[in-house]
């Protein structure tokens, strides 16, 4: 009867902390998915989305240095090269390619295809046999909650206009972040998340420096005094990247590859609702529906996590 009561305790304590993780993977991409704002007054007020990243990262890896050990390189040169292309694919080549795209195609396709990512995850999670399987249940989810991501994004709207430039740059993105999510998920057995976040951010300011040789540093510096310049890019310093990117490494190492890339359809859903209050769009029908539906995906393909 001890045993017993010993492995109820365990099981429900287990089921407690498991849990923890779904609430942060939750609170992490509603986070994310406040960004696209900030972004959007930080260009509106004169920063190309290329120096946006990199003051994001070079911010957010000076914060990080506080916290990190003093540890430079990985175990071996392998890890190493593992951490590097971490930093390029969900740092410069990701946010490079999503915001170039937005110069080629409209705003609705990039946010419809990039939506895509939880899917090529998985598919390349079981391509590489890491032990993760799906189910009946997640398919089912995956269907509903991408039914919902594309009534908010074409909000009743039925057009789409293919850009194959634009189009082409957002299924890079979508894939970058992909082979990103599979990189850390690995590194993250090796290594603690801090340290981990710490060379993306090294590696993703320094990958996209190639990119000033074509679009050189023009922002005036004494525009960074703009207040609201100055909050936004903190907040996409700071929170968004610096404590985002940590718990995710964290996120992705308890629940998975293909469990935490399914909580990545609720990013839409939050932009939705706070682009209604900050930016005082309207909420349509079918927003509301969109909405409801990615919420009910999301519960159906982690239920029985």
């Amino acid at each position: 009867m001890l045993n017993l009561h010993r492995s109820y305790f365990f099981y429900h304590m287990a089921d407690s902390i498991n849990l923890k993780y779904h609430i942060i993977a939750v609170l992490t991409v509603a986070i994310w998915g406040t960004t696209f704002i900030s972004t959007k007054l930080l260009i509106n007020n004169g920063l190309a989305p290329h120096e946006i990243f990199f003051l994001r990262f070079t911010i957010a890896y000076i914060g990080i240095c506080f916290f990190s050990s003093k540890r430079l390189f990985a175990d071996n040169l392998k890890d190493e090269i593992m951490l590097f292309l971490a930093g390029l694919t969900g740092g410069a080549l990701y946010f490079f390619t999503e915001n170039t795209a937005l110069e080629f195609t409209q705003t609705t396709n990039v946010a419809f295809i990039i939506c895509a990512t939880p899917m090529l995850t998985t598919g390349l999670s079981l391509l590489a046999k890491n032990g993760e399987k799906i189910n009946r249940d997640w398919a089912l989810g995956s269907v509903v909650a991408l039914l919902g991501v594309s009534l908010l994004v074409f909000n009743g709207s039925v057009i789409l206009k293919l850009s194959p430039i634009g189009d082409f740059l957002t299924l890079l993105a979508a894939l970058s972040w992909s082979f990103y999510s599979l990189i850390i998920n690995s590194l993250s057995k090796k290594y603690n998340s801090i340290f981990i976040t710490r060379k993306v951010f090294f590696y993703g300011a320094l990958s996209i420096l190639p990119v000033f040789a074509f679009r050189p540093f023009s922002f005036p510096l004494e525009d960074f005094m703009n207040t609201e310049i100055l909050i936004n890019l903190l907040f996409l310093s700071i929170l968004a990247s610096l404590v985002c990117f940590a718990v995710w490494s964290i996120v992705l190492m308890r629940l998975g590859t293909i469990m935490s890339s399914n909580y990545l359809y609720l990013n839409p859903l939050f932009t939705t609702i706070v682009s209604s209050i900050v930016l005082d769009e309207t909420l349509t029908i079918y927003a509301v529906v969109g909405v409801s539906l990615v919420m009910i995906g999301v519960f159906l393909s982690t239920r029985k996590n």
